[in-house]
């Protein structure tokens, strides 16, 4: 602004009215007032306490303490103190070699299980549970009901056992 008034030879008031500016914004200066510095310096205390805690629950924890500001208040001081939770980092799983699957010799050795959810126009939700001989590839028993509960998934084994003999393993993912 001073710039353009010591260039053009104009006064404050007549370059504010061209760039459509108040003069009250070029002399507005921001004065950190004594209850946002006292808010600060408590929230600042209360997150090196607390430091999984978010500017949300610092300043439930603030509430509850009889300080009544509004959030949006904290949430801006909390910004400018240069406080942020720092966020935690995924664990990946144990990096270990799998063993391959062991493939049966002979059927009736392996036979692996699973559950297969369907869900027909009607809008109830059907329950398979499949139960396949790994040589063979053939469907050792099929259980379908709206619930299959672990009595009845045992009971249905022993079924499908009387008729082949029990496997000597049983997989399931």
């Amino acid at each position: 602004m001073q710039e353009m008034q010591a260039q053009t030879g104009i006064s404050q008031r007549r370059a504010c009215q061209l760039i459509g500016l108040s003069r009250s914004v070029l002399h507005y200066q921001p004065r950190a007032s004594e209850q946002n510095t006292r808010l600060q310096t408590q929230l600042v205390e209360l997150a090196q306490e607390r430091r999984r805690f978010g500017y949300r629950r610092l300043h439930i924890l603030l509430w509850r303490a009889g300080v009544q500001v509004n959030h949006k208040r904290i949430y801006r001081l909390y910004r400018s103190a240069g406080l942020m939770v720092k966020r935690r980092r995924r664990r990946h799983g144990v990096a270990i070699e799998r063993e391959r699957l062991s493939l049966p010799s002979a059927p009736n050795q392996v036979w692996s299980m699973d559950f297969v959810f369907d869900a027909p126009s009607t809008g109830r939700r059907i329950k398979c549970l499949t139960v396949v001989d790994d040589f063979t590839k053939e469907a050792v028993g099929i259980l379908v009901d709206h619930g299959i509960s672990g009595f009845r998934v045992t009971r249905a084994l022993d079924e499908m056992a009387q008729f082949r003999g029990y496997p000597t393993a049983i997989r399931t993912d």
